[in-house]
């Protein structure tokens, strides 16, 4: 069983619902540590997919150098990606 801190004195006095609840002491660490997974792993995935199109600009610039403008879009799109990461 996971240890149950003792509850705070509140300004009412609990429900018999909430005395019964217990406190989870790790609930903010997995909390934040999602929120710094959803961080991390979507920003690198738009920093992979901005790279990969990056190379694939460089690529077409080559061959039809007049489609370059074309295919900014896949960038655009890695790095609206990271943005919403951050949301």
């Amino acid at each position: 069983a996971t240890p149950v801190a003792p509850r705070p004195e509140a300004a009412h006095p609990p429900t018999p619902l909430a005395q019964s609840m217990p406190i989870e002491l790790e609930a903010p660490f997995w909390g934040f540590m999602g929120a710094t997974f959803a961080l991390v792993f979507s920003n690198m995935g738009a920093a992979y997919g901005t790279g990969k199109s990056g190379i694939g600009i460089s690529t077409l610039g080559v061959g039809q150098p007049e489609l370059i403008m074309k295919s900014i879009v896949p960038v655009v799109m890695a790095g609206v990606l990271g943005i919403y990461g951050l949301i």
